[in-house]
């Protein structure tokens, strides 16, 4: 009977240690935990160019949503989104890498800025959660 409970508790906290250690694991990487998915508040603006199109407004919202490993930016106040783009992830911020369009767009778990042209249509966001 000691033998059978001895064994019990041996069994038992390898169990616990091989959890703790899975658990604990380096792979941690904040972008696989869309840490910058979510709503952003703030200024946001569109204008198109060869058109009547420039909105403008302090009181708009950019959602934030990843696709595999592209970013759509979903604007309110009839903007268009701002759809596949690439971004890496830098010490907790987000920033722009290849694309077609030019300008910048920078994210944290706090902050939202865009400055970004592709194809005539400008966006830009000053945002924050």
């Amino acid at each position: 009977m000691k033998t059978m409970k001895t064994f019990f508790k041996i069994s038992s906290l390898l169990l616990l240690a091989f959890v703790v250690t899975v658990s604990c694991s380096d792979d941690d990487d904040p972008a696989d935990n869309n840490l910058f998915v979510g709503t952003y508040n703030g200024t946001i603006g569109y204008t198109e160019d060869g058109s009547d199109t420039d909105i403008t407004t302090e009181d708009g919202r950019v959602t934030v949503v990843k696709v595999d490993d592209n970013y759509r930016f979903d604007f309110s106040n009839s903007i268009p989104s701002l759809t596949g783009l690439e971004m890496e992830e830098d010490q907790n911020v987000l920033v722009l890498i290849g694309d077609d369009g030019t300008g910048t767009v920078r994210i944290d778990a706090e902050k939202l800025d865009i400055a970004y042209t592709r194809d005539g249509e400008t966006w830009t966001a000053d945002c924050t959660r």
